[in-house]
């Protein structure tokens, strides 16, 4: 079996997204593929046309950070992006991974327990390992052992939540994109892909396009089945020592109408457990 080839792969999706035009070239004639060709390219990073194609065929797999940074000039990459590109040239060795059991911090949980917010924690690969009472109220898929990125794309009540979802799924991916790195070649992830590829044509149509942004916070609207619309801010905080887990929380303007329906879900969350709304949080580990 030929080994992956991610440096060349994004490579050449970065390539067929650039407009001839915005590079600052003079288009002549009809052009039948999309995007810059190889040798325009390699003359505007200040490389050889053959240097290129290598580098695309993964004959040469770890280049210059010089040439690399040469080569995100080109594609007009900002820095999130830039800095996935050096990160695929990085050689790794071929020692066979073994999985390694998440576990959630015990501060955190705690967190998650007295915080009136929906909150969750999700891996590096966007598995939810712990989750609140106000975030599985939110949205049913927020909870320990399911995958984000494969509830937003195969559960049609998660396509139904957002109400901007091809937003959403366009930056969950370049999200996911950034946050796996340059370790696509994991077999966990292997898995994810190959079963989202088949089932999903966006996201097949997403993947392909290799586009990488920074793990942030923003703004997002839910059309939630009980209590109608939410319009959430989401904040996203990097646990420090946990393998690249995230701390989500999703919280409202104060005295907004959102707060109130946020207010109006943990009552009825609570009501339907028999606990007071202080009560434990649902959380757990994958």
């Amino acid at each position: 079996m030929s080994r992956p080839n991610a440096l060349g792969d994004y490579l050449r999706a970065r390539r067929e997204l650039i407009d001839p035009a915005q590079a600052g070239l003079r288009i002549v004639g009809v052009r039948r593929t999309p995007g810059l060709r190889r040798e325009e390219v390699a003359t505007l990073a200040g490389i050889s046309a053959d240097y290129y194609l290598r580098l695309e065929q993964g004959r040469d797999r770890n280049p210059s950070p010089q040439v690399l940074e040469a080569l995100a000039r080109v594609f007009k990459l900002d820095a999130t992006a830039t800095r996935h590109l050096l990160s695929l040239s990085t050689a790794r060795p071929a020692a066979p991974r073994r999985t390694r059991r998440e576990v959630v911090p015990a501060g955190i949980r705690q967190l998650l327990d007295v915080i009136n917010l929906p909150a969750f924690v999700e891996s590096r690969t966007f598995d939810v390992l712990a989750a609140n009472r106000l975030a599985t109220a939110v949205s049913a898929n927020l909870r320990p052992g399911v995958n984000r990125l494969r509830a937003i794309f195969l559960d049609p009540a998660d396509r139904q939540l957002y109400l901007d979802w091809e937003e959403a799924v366009r930056g969950m991916v370049a999200g996911f994109r950034a946050s796996v790195g340059g370790d696509v070649d994991d077999p966990r992830i292997v898995r994810l892909v190959g079963e989202l590829s088949l089932a999903s044509e966006p996201f097949r149509r997403l993947w392909a396009r290799h586009d990488v942004t920074a793990l942030a916070g923003g703004a997002m609207r839910l059309r939630h089945p009980e209590v109608g619309l939410l319009e959430l801010r989401r904040e996203k905080l990097p646990l420090s020592d946990s393998g690249g887990q995230i701390l989500a929380v999703y919280h409202a303007e104060r005295g907004s109408e959102t707060a109130r329906l946020l207010d109006s879900l943990a009552a009825r969350a609570a009501a339907e457990e028999g606990r007071p709304p202080e009560a434990d949080a649902d959380t757990g580990i994958a």
